[in-house]
C-alpha cells in the first residue's frame, strides 16, 4: 500500500512539472500483463504496475473548462487511473465536424498541459474499433453518455456500451466552445474593431475596405467619448472638492459670526460690559464735580445774588438802618459796648 501511495504520488508530481507524454505510433509502452478488468474490480483498485487505462477522446478545439472539468472526472473514476486522451486530427474533423479555430497541434499542445492527462494520442481515429483498444490496452472509454451520432452512426459509442466498458463523465451546463464560436460571431463587430486597434490589419481580419474605415471611425468615436467620460469624471470631482471647501468655509464664516455677535452683545449688549463701565465711569464723573453735601438737618440758606453767603457767626451784629446823623452814630455805639458788659 505504502509502494502505491509512493508510485501514485511521484507520476502526479511528473504530471505538474512536465507536460504530457504522445503516444508512440508503434506500440503500446504498458508492459505489464493486462487482463480484462470489470467497472467493480477497477474501484476496489488495482497494483502499482497495473493501472485502470482509460481512455477520453474529442476534438477540444478552444480547449476550456469543460473539457477540463470532464478529463478530471475520467482521471478520478478509478483509484489507479491512467488517461489517454485522444485528439482527432484536422482532416478527420473537417470531414465529419467542422471547421476548427485551433489547428491539430496547437490542439495536442493544449491537452498535453492539462494536469489531469498522463498520455495524448495523436491522430486519433473517429470511431474505436477492438483492434484499437487492443493495441492501446484501453480498459474503459470515457464521455458523457448523451448519444453522439455522427459518420452514420446514431451513436459512435453504442458498441463500447454494449461491451461493458464505457464509463460516463457530466458535461458542464453553460460552456462549450460552439458556445464561445457562437459569441465571437455576435459581437464580431466589436473584436474586429479591438483588433485595428491593436495593429492587425483589414487583410488579416478579412475586413472589406469600406468596413475597415468604418470600423476606425467607430473607434474615433469611442476614443471622444472616453475623453468626454473622463474630463465629465475630473469634473464632477472637482465640482465635488469646491462644494465640499464651500461648505466648510461657510460653516466656519458662520461660527466666526456667531462668536462676533455674542462679543457684540457681550460688549454693547442692555446689560454689556461697556454699559457697566460707562455707567461706573459717569457716577465718578458726577462725584467728582459735585460739592460736598451739607448736613440735613441745617437750616436752608438765602443766598444774595449779589454777595456770597457767609457762615453765620454769634458775633454776628443785628442789622440797623444807618444814622442819620452823627448823635445817632455815637449812641449805636454805646450801647453796643455795654451789651458788651453785660455779657461778661
Amino acid at each position: 500500500m505504502r509502494l502505491k501511495s509512493i508510485y501514485i504520488f511521484q507520476s502526479s508530481l511528473q504530471t505538474l512539472i512536465e507536460p504530457a507524454i504522445f503516444t508512440p505510433e508503434t506500440s503500446c509502452e504498458c508492459r505489464a500483463p493486462h487482463e480484462k478488468l470489470t467497472v467493480e474490480q477497477a474501484r476496489l483498485g488495482t497494483p502499482v504496475d497495473r493501472p485502470v487505462r482509460i481512455y477520453a477522446d474529442g476534438i477540444f478545439d478552444l480547449f476550456h473548462s469543460g473539457h477540463a472539468r470532464a478529463l478530471m472526472q475520467a482521471k478520478n473514476l478509478f483509484p489507479n487511473a491512467y488517461l489517454i486522451v485522444g485528439v482527432c486530427s484536422d482532416e478527420l474533423t473537417h470531414k465529419y465536424k467542422g471547421f476548427t479555430v485551433m489547428t491539430e497541434d496547437e490542439r495536442y499542445e493544449a491537452l498535453r498541459h492539462c494536469r489531469y492527462v498522463d498520455e495524448v494520442l495523436r491522430d486519433a481515429p473517429w470511431t474505436l474499433t477492438q483492434e484499437f483498444l487492443e493495441k492501446h490496452k484501453i480498459d474503459f472509454v470515457a464521455h458523457d453518455d448523451i448519444p453522439y451520432s455522427s459518420a452514420g452512426s446514431e451513436d459512435v459509442y453504442k458498441h463500447i456500451k454494449e461491451a461493458g466498458m464505457f464509463v460516463p463523465t457530466k458535461r458542464t451546463e453553460g460552456i462549450s466552445t460552439s458556445d464561445l464560436i457562437t459569441r465571437i460571431v455576435r459581437d464580431y463587430d466589436v473584436y474586429a474593431r479591438r483588433n485595428l486597434q491593436r495593429g492587425y490589419t483589414a487583410k488579416e481580419l478579412n475586413v472589406s475596405y469600406i468596413n475597415e474605415k468604418k470600423y476606425r471611425l467607430q473607434n474615433q468615436v469611442d476614443r471622444m467619448k472616453e475623453k468626454v467620460r473622463t474630463v465629465e469624471e475630473k469634473s464632477k470631482h472637482f465640482v465635488y472638492r469646491v462644494e465640499e471647501k464651500s461648505h466648510d468655509l461657510i460653516q466656519k464664516w458662520e461660527e466666526k459670526s456667531r462668536e462676533f455677535i455674542g462679543n457684540f452683545l457681550e460688549l454693547f449688549g442692555p446689560d454689556g460690559t461697556w454699559k457697566q463701565m460707562f455707567q461706573e465711569r459717569s457716577g465718578r464723573m458726577i462725584q467728582a464735580f459735585s460739592p460736598r453735601c451739607s448736613p440735613s438737618s441745617s437750616p436752608p440758606r438765602d443766598f444774595s445774588p449779589s454777595r456770597s453767603p457767609s457762615p453765620p457767626s454769634r458775633w454776628a451784629m443785628p442789622r440797623t438802618s444807618p444814622p442819620s446823623s452823627p448823635k445817632g452814630a455815637s449812641a449805636s455805639i454805646s450801647s453796643m459796648s455795654e451789651g458788651d458788659e453785660d455779657e461778661k
